[in-house]
Parts: C-alpha cells; sequence; structure tokens
C-alpha cells in the first residue's frame, strides 16, 4: 500500500478505512482492516462506558440508602435513556397510573 498513490494523502484512521475498502484492500488485509476498525470504535465503546458509570455514580449518591439492585437498575436505565424518557407525555404515565389497580407495575 505504501507505493499506491491512493493511500498516499490520508489524513486518519476513518480515511485509511474507506479507502481500503474502495480498493477492495480490505479482502487482502483483513487483519489490518479488523485493527482499524477496532481502533475506530473504541473511544465510542470507552466513552458509553464512561457514560454508564458515572450515571451510576450518580444515581447512587442519591439513593445509597433506600434502594436494592432491581430499583438501582430502573433508575440507571431512566437515567441513561432519559432522551426516551423525555419524549414520553406525562399525562399519559399518570392516566396509566391512574387505571393500574395495584399501582405497582415495572417499567
Amino acid at each position: 500500500m505504501r507505493s499506491n498513490d491512493a493511500f498516499m494523502n490520508l489524513k486518519g484512521l476513518g480515511e485509511l478505512a474507506q479507502k481500503m475498502v474502495e480498493t477492495r484492500k480490505n479482502d487482502i488485509f483483513p487483519l489490518v482492516f479488523l485493527l482499524i476498525k477496532l481502533a475506530l470504535i473504541l473511544p465510542i465503546a470507552t466513552a458509553t462506558v464512561e457514560r454508564a458509570f458515572s450515571a451510576m455514580n450518580i444515581i447512587k449518591n442519591r439513593l445509597r440508602n433506600r434502594m436494592g439492585d432491581s430499583w438501582m437498575n430502573d433508575c440507571l436505565l431512566t437515567y441513561i435513556e432519559k432522551d426516551i424518557f423525555n419524549s414520553v407525555d406525562n399525562e399519559l404515565i399518570v392516566q396509566r397510573f391512574q387505571k393500574m389497580k395495584t399501582r405497582r407495575e415495572k417499567l
């Protein structure tokens, strides 16, 4: 690849991966292509894990004395997926709660 002009002026791993697919070099060098893909994915995976642990620390600090594992899992789920929960209308939640007989139901 060093002598190939198509690979001379690439600016990053993303461009290298794209150029390998365009020139079908990913079939010739599958392990190199896999290493590049993993290097591109790693920062995203690390950020997701760090966000989950950050959310867990916030939830644990607020609710440390009054929760079990299932309660903490529910709290973490609502905190991590807050975009989804914010899109749900509060009035629908209140109506569903009023219709429940036991007033205890899993999310």
